[in-house]
């Protein structure tokens, strides 16, 4: 125990607890359990510690990883148990899917141990959704999204702007003042939708995460064998190299060798592991179920690795930023004018010459433009959306 209470220590000292993502805040910490999912590398970690360091008493958290060695010699049970009997109240667990029969225990620990509250991450949303089940009644479950614009602006600049609502947006009813927007948004959009994105080295750890999740989480939550890999890898670089497209579901079979039926499986992991974004159509009702109108990379950042940044990717990249701000508390799917349908509403993305010409005649519609600053009358600037959360 003293070995898990001393690596605890050393890991808060490493910590910074100046600037904090969005849910820090929107977590209620008193409830009994806690579930903290979200992709790999949004700082899910990062939440957990600053709680510990900010707590007047910190002898009553224990911060616990669900690989580390120390935790191979006793239960988690044990350790839940000898924590609570020398007064502990909070257990942090994190990367809780990487322990066997973590789902069983999470919940035996709830029931037999009364005092305690439990909070646990999984950097793998598959294996979380895997198991989460049995425990659906008693957690209370919160997603960590990627940074928006709005958080990167918080770090570049330590300027915590306020969040907007959808109507607010298209209303017009922003104020805020801010230095060069245009430039930190396209730096936002190479290099800013993880928290990790200061550090040498971006884009090489940002593979490494991309390789995690093909290599460890999709295999493992699919019992695949490891030449399954190759396929996988095969079927995100046809889609980077595509996107936004319309999936041929029998052209892309052909090409990775996956079998035709597996393939919507296939799509559906990658997008909860959160490397893809599916967007189904708004006019095919129950037919366009299980088969998505347009692919997306997650985010901006995965094209910028994955596809790179050059000028034929500038509408990919500015319908992708859209699409990964508007998915994380929005329903978006395609609609026959315009790019994106949203809460009744349809939006066309374009750069700052585009018209209105595909969504002319069509109600309640706005042109969403790139470059830029200021909106008037359906034209909104393509960088305020990121203020949604």
């Amino acid at each position: 125990m003293q070995r898990l209470i001393d690596t605890q220590n050393r890991i808060i000292q490493q910590a910074n607890s100046s600037l904090k993502r969005y849910l820090y805040q929107q977590i209620n910490w008193k409830n009994r359990l806690i579930a903290i999912t979200g992709q790999r590398g949004t700082g899910k970690t990062t939440l957990l510690i600053q709680r510990i360091k900010e707590a007047e008493n910190r002898a009553d958290y224990l911060y616990i990883s669900a690989d580390s060695l120390f935790i191979y010699k006793l239960s988690l049970f044990e350790i839940a148990l000898n924590f609570s009997n020398n007064g502990g109240k909070y257990l942090f667990i994190d990367e809780i899917h990487k322990y066997a029969n973590w789902s069983g225990e999470i919940k035996h620990i709830y029931d037999s141990i009364p005092d305690l509250n439990i909070v646990f991450t999984g950097s793998s949303i598959l294996d979380i959704m895997k198991g989460y089940g049995d425990l659906s009644r008693r957690a209370v479950h919160y997603k960590l999204q990627g940074m928006s614009f709005r958080e990167y602006l918080l770090f570049e600049t330590n300027t915590n702007f306020p969040t907007f609502t959808l109507n607010e947006i298209v209303n017009h009813q922003v104020k805020i003042e801010i230095d060069k927007p245009l430039f930190h948004f396209h730096n936002y959009l190479e290099k800013g939708f993880y928290p990790f994105y200061k550090e040498e080295d971006f884009e090489l750890k940002l593979m490494n995460v991309i390789n995690t999740v093909l290599e460890v989480d999709l295999v493992q939550y699919l019992e695949l064998k490891p030449s399954t890999i190759a396929k996988l890898k095969k079927l995100l670089q046809i889609i980077s190299e595509s996107v936004p497209f319309k999936p041929n579901v029998s052209k892309i079979a052909d090409l990775t060798e996956i079998s035709r039926s597996l393939l919507p499986d296939y799509f559906n992991y990658l997008e909860r592991a959160g490397l893809i974004t599916l967007v189904q159509s708004s006019t095919k009702g129950v037919q366009a179920l299980g088969k998505p109108e347009k692919i997306y990379l997650n985010n901006t950042n995965l094209c910028a690795t994955l596809v790179g940044n050059n000028s034929a990717n500038i509408g990919n990249n500015r319908e992708t930023f859209f699409a990964s701000q508007l998915t994380a508390f929005h329903q978006l799917t395609i609609p026959k004018k315009g790019d994106f349908f949203i809460d009744n509403i349809t939006f066309e993305i374009g750069g700052k010459n585009k018209s209105n010409s595909q969504i002319l005649n069509t109600d309640n519609s706005y042109l969403v433009k790139d470059d830029i600053v200021v909106g008037y009358q359906n034209i909104i600037p393509l960088w305020l959306f990121g203020f949604l959360y």
